[in-house]
């Protein structure tokens, strides 16, 4: 009888091949037999004991979006497991995967213009109406073949490898099928930004973002890219997301889908985005010294928590040698046009990766100030690098002279991660930087600036939208985006003059130039 059975299940696996062969309307699997078993029988057994062994937290808020990786169900299927269990005894009608391009380019998000992906599970019905809906709501969304039909010999995987889990957890449901071509943050905003409204009043339809994390590093240096990634996703902080992405400083193959689940989320309610499970493809099988991470997070509707993190911290001594650093890095450059080399410090603070900025003054004066926003270097690093940028490339101000040095005063300002208005509400003044963003332009001002400036809450808000080269009711445009930051702000006349007899400059190029100033 076991055998008859799946007889059966083959014969009508090889029933469901031939009719996606003659129907060009139908998505027929790409990654069968490689990623996953293509025996229909195997596979169900397959998921159903990766659903069975999966442990995720318990979680009674509604889920908005889930993350879930998409290597071969051998290396990677655990951890897609662990986000797919959290659906049972849920109901959801429409599932909306977004997932990356690996193969083909374009420079938009294309919905499948065909009626079903199959699986060997079976055939699942393309949501054709919500399709074209979305597809109404921005020219960068498009209805389309490109990302899901084989290009050459290779066939997209990152969506495909998600249904099956899917087809075992929810039974029958309806596909919004999504592949971006392309991950640069307008796109992710265009994409997140059209799903949310086209979701407004739903109840039943869950966002899914497919996407694996770093790729081919020695297990412990994955280890480390991941978390700084994961972290980030957890403080709702894609801002730096994409900025890091961009520069190739994190890595994640679906950071825009992710970037785009996470923008429809917020606008739909989600609050949190909680860590289901972390591992690598070295947790699997070896090889350890090339492995390919994987994160399952779900991005959750849950009540706002009352109690506060802990604020951001320093000691004195940390203070002190950061500021030691902003200022030999200053006179080294000023003096000898070469690089200051601190050695590393020993406080794990300070080799945190984290954006700060450096604020330079003269008699009471501004005279320059530049930062990093994105949190790509280790802290020491980034404000040795920030303050040689006050110092020679604020271009409002010409470069610092030798004369100038024993004048100056430095004020180091480290940076939060970034998270996104949701009211303008939340801004309190001295305790929130903005950034403003709209397309290219994006302009910073750091919390102390409006309470020196004696700036209201509305003066504060018309005045970023300048200071981002915009008009002063910036910030209220459907394109722009505004986010607030908090900063640990130390320095003026606090500064050792204990110079450090370890550091020894270096003939170098100075390093690549940061953003604007934020003042």
């Amino acid at each position: 009888m076991k055998n008859a059975n799946r007889t059966t299940w083959l014969l009508a696996w090889v029933l469901t091949l031939a009719s996606c062969a003659s129907a060009s309307d139908q998505r027929a699997p790409a990654v069968a037999g490689s990623f996953y078993p293509a025996n229909p029988a195997e596979l169900q057994a397959t998921v159903d004991r990766l659903l069975a062994r999966a442990t995720p937290p318990a979680i009674s808020d509604p889920i908005v979006a889930l993350i879930s990786p998409h290597a071969g169900y051998p290396y990677a299927g655990a951890v897609e497991a662990q986000s797919y269990a959290l659906l049972k005894g849920r109901h959801y009608g429409r599932v909306i995967i977004i997932a990356p391009s690996h193969y083909d380019g374009f420079s938009f998000a294309s919905i499948y213009d065909g009626n079903a992906y199959v699986t060997p599970l079976g055939a699942i019905p393309v949501d054709k109406e919500f399709a074209a809906k979305l597809a109404r709501l921005s020219p960068q969304i498009k209805l389309s073949s490109r990302g899901h039909t084989p290009v050459g010999q290779q066939g997209e995987h990152s969506l495909e490898v998600q249904l099956p889990f899917l087809q075992r957890a929810l039974g029958q449901f309806k596909l919004v099928p999504i592949v971006m071509g392309e991950q640069d943050y307008d796109l992710c905003r265009a994409l997140g930004v059209a799903l949310a409204k086209a979701m407004q009043g739903s109840t039943d339809t869950l966002i899914v973002a497919s996407s694996d994390l770093s790729h081919f590093h020695p297990y412990d240096d994955a280890v480390k890219l991941d978390t700084k990634f994961l972290n980030a996703v957890q403080a709702w902080d894609y801002l730096s997301m994409s900025r890091n992405l961009d520069n190739r400083t994190w890595e994640a193959c679906g950071g825009g889908p992710i970037i785009a689940a996470m923008i429809a989320a917020e606008r739909l309610g989600a609050t949190e985005a909680r860590l289901l499970k972390y591992a690598n493809s070295g947790d699997v099988a070896p090889p350890r010294d090339r492995v390919v991470g994987y994160g399952a997070l779900a991005l959750l509707r849950a009540p706002v928590q009352e109690v506060k993190p802990k604020p951001y911290s320093l000691t004195t001594k940390e203070k002190q040698e950061l500021l030691r650093i902003a200022r030999q890095a200053v006179e080294t450059a000023v003096r000898t046009r070469k690089i200051y080399e601190p050695p590393a410090p020993q406080s794990a603070a300070l080799l945190e990766e984290r954006g700060a900025f450096v604020t330079l003054n003269q008699r009471g004066q501004l005279r320059g100030c530049i930062g990093y926003g994105a949190a790509n270097k280790p802290l020491y690093l980034t404000v040795r690098d920030v303050a040689i940028f006050a110092a020679l490339r604020d271009n409002r101000f010409p470069p610092v002279t030798p004369s100038e040095l024993n004048s100056l005063e430095y004020e180091i300002s480290v940076l939060s991660p970034f998270r996104h208005v949701r009211d303008v509400k939340e801004i309190q003044l001295g305790r929130h930087g903005l950034v403003l963003r709209k397309g290219y332009n994006e302009g910073y001002f750091l919390p102390q600036v409006p309470v020196e400036q004696h700036w209201d809450r509305d003066t504060y808000l018309q005045e970023i939208g300048l200071k981002a080269g915009l008009s002063r009711h910036a910030w209220k445009d459907d394109g722009a985006d505004l986010f607030l930051f908090t900063a640990l702000v130390f320095g003026g006349h606090n500064l050792t003059d204990e110079p450090d007899p370890l550091a020894k400059p270096k003939d170098q190029p100075l390093p690549p130039g940061p953003g604007s100033p934020p003042r």
